[in-house]
């Protein structure tokens, strides 16, 4: 794990905590380090300190383990396929199986993790090298979470593993270095999205606290607040990061709208999409309803009506006109109807599998008897 708790009592660290002298595992305090030295560090601490110390040792770690689970996942559908980028079926020197956790479909996308990761890093240090300046190389680190050929973000545990393989990349760099602390944030999208939720969150709250530390603008501090406040509601609390969110959608607006994003950067509408849905969640459904509409034409206007984002915004907008109480008839007609266009575009682009869109048909069979419970009132 990247070191967000105390490695003897696992207590939160502060980002200046003290570090055993050899392996640099930290924690709280010297008692801290003592207790945990008798308690069986003495063992390894050589071991890590080889490794190439506590933070690159555990990275390495759990890289290998969230490759063999994505690799293990996807086997099912790699069968007879090579990767895209060596042309293998078995990586010649990790000897790991292929993944794929994108949007392509047919025989496109097939790729091993570590083919995955190298090529980002390459991209992002051919950046680097030319001096192409901070956003050409923020674009080739998108690579780290996202297809090169669907452009589609990856999703469930191969996204998981590639947050370790940014993390792994990036992290000889200084500590107040921008790609780090980016590189640390694909972790926790990663855990995040294999349901993980309290890791995320504790990284998160680390990555904030570096993007402050390090003086970073108010839309990269507002992008994590954004993601903690997610966190927050995913763990039943969305109370806690309503406001989080609304900031980070207002400031990200001024941002698109003063053209310092790039044209595809879909954060705008995830941030207004992940107000809607705390909206929801609290049952204030009259609030989302009114607030959608806006956010579901700014997605289609800026990224298209078959965007993965813009189907959830539409789907977001449905839970609100069936979930409220007393739903009208005309409500739940358009409800039954957005979410069978919302299952029926997403299959068509995304295939039957897309983790994003698994609780779609769930959601229509509600909206259907939200809308039987409103005719039988009106009989």
């Amino acid at each position: 794990m990247i070191p967000t708790n105390c490695a003897a009592c696992a207590a939160p660290l502060a980002h200046d905590a003290p570090k055993c002298a050899r392996c640099k595992v930290r924690y709280c305090n010297r008692t801290c380090q003592m207790d945990h030295w008798r308690r069986g560090h003495k063992q390894i601490c050589k071991e890590i300190h080889r490794g190439g110390n506590a933070e690159k040792y555990h990275a390495d770690k759990k890289y290998k383990e969230a490759v063999a689970v994505a690799v293990e996942a996807c086997a099912e559908d790699t069968k007879g396929q090579t990767c895209y980028i060596c042309t293998e079926d078995v990586h010649f020197r990790t000897g790991e199986g292929l993944v794929r956790g994108c949007a392509c479909r047919g025989t496109a996308g097939f790729a091993h993790v570590s083919c995955l990761v190298e090529q980002a890093k390459v991209s992002v240090e051919q950046a680097e090298r030319s001096n192409r300046g901070t956003n050409a190389v923020g674009m080739c680190a998108l690579q780290y979470d996202h297809c090169r050929l669907c452009k589609q973000m990856y999703h469930g545990v191969v996204k998981c593993a590639l947050g370790w393989g940014a993390w792994k990349s990036n992290i000889h760099r200084p500590e107040k270095d921008r790609l780090r602390i980016y590189s640390m944030g694909n972790v926790a999208a990663g855990l995040h999205g294999v349901g993980k939720i309290t890791d995320s969150l504790a990284i998160y709250k680390s990555v904030l606290s570096a993007q402050q530390r390090c003086g970073d603008d108010a839309r990269c501090c507002a992008n994590t607040m954004n993601s903690i406040a997610v966190c927050y509601a995913d763990l039943g609390r969305p109370e806690l990061g309503l406001a989080m969110q609304h900031d980070a959608y207002n400031k990200q607006l001024v941002y698109v709208r003063a053209g310092h994003c790039h044209p595809d950067d879909p954060m705008a509408v995830i941030y207004g999409g992940n107000v809607a849905e705390s909206l929801n969640d609290l049952g204030r459904f009259a609030e989302a309803k009114a607030f959608l509409p806006d956010v579901i034409a700014f997605s289609v206007s800026h990224h298209g009506a078959n965007h993965v984002e813009t189907l959830k915004l539409r789907w977001r907008l449905a839970k609100s006109l069936y979930s409220g109480e007393g739903a009208s008839i005309s409500d739940c007609e358009e409800a039954v109807a957005t979410l069978e266009d919302v299952i029926r575009i997403s299959r068509r682009v995304f295939g039957t599998n897309h983790p994003g869109f698994a609780n779609a048909p769930i959601a229509l069979e509600k909206a259907r008897e939200a809308l039987a419970r409103a005719r039988r009132a009106a009989s």
